[in-house]
């Protein structure tokens, strides 16, 4: 039965964007990222590295730095500048607003080298899965604590913007950036299917493809 529930509770993690103005304790945010660290990745490399933004000046100048090289991609795309300056600040809202920015970085320093290209690119595409399975442990850590987050790619468009904005190492490579924090509107709809310790969150589930259409078996 343990093996059912467990299935239910990964299933029942949904994207939230809106939080209560709520602070996330330190104790409850370190055992989120603790238990990330445990991760699989490819030769045990463990090459994520976490950048968490938890106060208003860092957060408005991420916003700032980010939103500036997001303008700029827009305006290529030959977007109408009111569509521009809406996404803009919606952007910025989420950002600012979240109360715990957790950004995902891969460090390449500790990667395998090899006298090929094919072998050095496998090997980055490799860093990066794990990393992505580090930010997977960490969504599913934040949820058993009744915590909403939603993963954003949007600092792998703006890496320096990114660096600079937090001061972060030079070879720090931003894959991408989770909000976080404690959901902010409840669904009445959603509430019963989900585990009792598990907060509701504010967005029903959306519809997955059937397995039929993404599998295949030999």
């Amino acid at each position: 039965m343990l093996g059912d529930e467990i299935l239910h509770f990964i299933r029942s993690r949904r994207s939230v964007r809106r939080f209560q103005p709520k602070a996330v304790p330190a104790a409850l945010l370190e055992d989120i990222l603790e238990t990330a660290l445990w991760a699989p990745s490819a030769h045990n490399c463990q090459p994520w590295r976490f950048a968490i933004v938890h106060s208003a000046e860092p957060k408005a100048r991420l916003a700032e730095l980010m939103g500036a090289e997001f303008r700029r991609d827009l305006q290529r795309d030959g977007l109408p500048s009111t569509e521009i300056d809406l996404r803009i600040t919606r952007s910025r809202q989420r950002i600012q607003q979240a109360p715990v920015l957790i950004l995902l970085c891969l460090d390449p320093t500790g990667l395998d080298t090899y006298p090929d290209l094919t072998r050095n690119q496998a090997e980055h595409t490799m860093a990066v899965q794990s990393v992505a399975m580090a930010g997977a442990c960490l969504m599913l850590a934040a949820h058993a604590h009744g915590l909403g987050t939603v993963w954003m790619c949007a600092p792998l468009f703006a890496p320096a913007a990114v660096l600079q904005a937090l001061d972060l190492p030079q070879d720090w490579q931003p894959q991408g950036m989770l909000l976080a924090g404690y959901p902010g509107r409840i669904s009445p709809h959603l509430a019963p299917h989900l585990a009792p310790h598990v907060a509701p969150h504010p967005a029903l589930p959306r519809a997955r493809r059937p397995l039929a259409e993404v599998a295949r078996y030999f």
